[in-house]
Order: structure tokens, then C-alpha cells, then sequence
């Protein structure tokens, strides 16, 4: 939240790379709001129960989000990319009616994954045990619940879901195979450290998430463990949107500036 202020209030920011990073902000503000608050209740009130379709709208929330963060990185990875290897044209090509359809498109095709998601998920026979060995609704712990056999339901998710982050991250990877290309160029050192310096938060930022998020999903469904399952989760559905924020408060001084300009108490 105090990111979004921050770069709502200071009009030094107000270019794409910001903008993309307010609604990263945002994204990972909802992101954690989908299962920590309900984990939270359940945890004081001393009560494990969720309602069928409070668990199939946690599922496609969930499931919405994480596919429209990746999406938005891919995006972010792009505006980068543009603002390295054309600094000249960065203005024109990056306009706000591009970064708003880049972002509107990043949430539509989002949830579109995660209508597909929640469907394959949910159209498996129910009718025998409902306690799910998870602390939110995820798709694996779910389908194990089914009284009909989830395995291709498993693979079809698997396969799509696949296809889908691959070919994500093979988009932000070239962007950065042109990135670095381009820095190669560069003959001081310090144009090439300033250069890099503009794309470094974003450069952890996608780390973090295409790690815990590969490790977590991009396994063969016959190594699914409960517990490593639960012990993953807690990275890529806590860990890493928490820590989104601070790698781009720690990284880049403008932000900093910002932020201290914002928090600072007034005269």
C-alpha cells in the first residue's frame, strides 16, 4: 500500500516501470489476502471449515492471480527491455494506452487460465472424504479428495499449466538475452552498471517467483507429498509476495526516496 501512495503522490514516477510496479504492488496486496486472512481466523477461532464454494472461489482467486502475476512480469520484463535496447523510442512505444492493455491484458488472461483451472478441478465426483491436507484450497490436495480418478485431470492441469508458465518465461527470457546484449555493448563500466541497475529488482523479483512457482507445480504428479506440498506453498503464496516489495525498496533509490518522503512525519 504504501508502495501505490508512494508512487500515486510522487510525480517523478509516474512512467511505466512505476506503473507496472503499482499494480505488482496491488496484485501481491490480493495475492496474500486469499489465504492468510482465512488461515489467520481459522487459526484463533480454533475452526478448520470452509464452505464448497468459499474453496472453489479461494481456488480461482488463487489460481487468477498467481497466472496474472506471471503474466505481469512478462510485461514488466518487456518495458525493460524497450527502455534498454530503444531508450529513444521508449516514450513513444511505451505509452500509457500500452502499459494499460499490457496490465488489462496480464488480469484477462488470468483469469481465463484460472476459469480452466478451477473447472478441471471441480468437474472431478466429490462425494467421500472433505478434509483438505492444506492449509487453502489448492488443485492438488483437492483432486485427492475426488472419489473418481483425478490422474488425467492431474496431467491435463499440468500439461496446460506448463505450457502456459514456459512459455511466459521464455518471453522474458529473450527479453533479457536482449537486454544483456545490449549492456555487452556498452564500453564503461559504469554505463553498464547503471544500465543493469534499471532492471535488477525486476531481474529478482522473477527469479523469486519462477523458482518457488516451478518447484511447487512443475513436478511429475507422482512425487505430490502433502507435506512438501504445505512446506512450498508457505514460499510462493507468502513468502515471495511479501518479499516483491522489499526487493524494490531495498534496490532502487528513487523508491526510496519516495517512500521516506512519504512516511516522514510533517513539519
Amino acid at each position: 500500500m504504501s508502495i501505490i501512495a508512494a508512487v500515486t503522490r510522487d510525480s517523478r514516477l509516474h512512467t511505466p516501470m512505476y506503473f507496472f510496479l503499482q499494480n505488482l504492488s496491488f496484485l501481491d496486496m490480493c495475492y496474500t489476502s486469499v489465504t492468510i486472512p482465512k488461515a489467520l481466523v481459522n487459526s484463533l477461532v480454533g475452526s478448520n471449515l470452509i464452505s464448497f464454494w468459499e474453496c472453489v472461489a479461494q481456488l480461482f482467486l488463487f489460481v487468477m492471480l498467481c497466472a496474472s502475476e506471471c503474466f505481469l512480469l512478462t510485461s514488466m520484463a518487456y518495458d525493460r527491455c524497450l527502455a534498454i535496447h530503444k531508450p529513444l523510442l521508449y516514450g513513444v512505444i511505451m505509452s500509457r494506452k500500452l502499459c494499460a492493455e499490457l496490465v488489462a491484458m496480464a488480469w484477462l488472461s488470468g483469469a481465463l487460465y484460472a476459469v480452466f483451472h478451477t473447472a478441471n478441478t471441480f468437474s472431478l465426483l466429490f462425494c467421500g472424504p472433505n478434509v483438505v491436507d492444506h492449509f487453502f484450497c489448492d488443485s492438488s490436495p483437492l483432486m485427492r479428495l475426488s472419489c473418481s480418478d483425478f490422474h488425467t485431470h492431474e496431467e491435463v492441469g499440468f500439461a496446460v499449466g506448463g505450457c502456459i508458465i514456459l512459455s511466459a518465461f521464455a518471453l522474458t527470457v529473450a527479453s533479457y538475452a536482449v537486454i544483456i546484449s545490449v549492456i555487452a555493448q556498452i564500453h564503461s563500466a559504469r554505463g553498464r552498471g547503471k544500465a543493469f541497475s534499471t532492471c535488477s529488482s525486476h531481474l529478482a523479483t522473477v527469479t523469486l517467483f519462477y523458482v518457488t512457482g516451478s518447484v511447487a507445480y512443475l513436478r511429475p504428479t507422482s512425487q505430490y507429498s502433502p507435506t512438501q506440498g504445505r512446506l512450498l506453498s508457505v514460499f510462493y503464496s507468502i513468502l515471495t509476495p511479501s518479499l516483491n516489495p522489499l526487493v524494490y525498496c531495498l534496490r532502487n533509490k528513487d523508491m526510496q526516496v519516495a517512500l521516506k518522503k512519504l512516511l516522514a512525519p510533517s513539519d
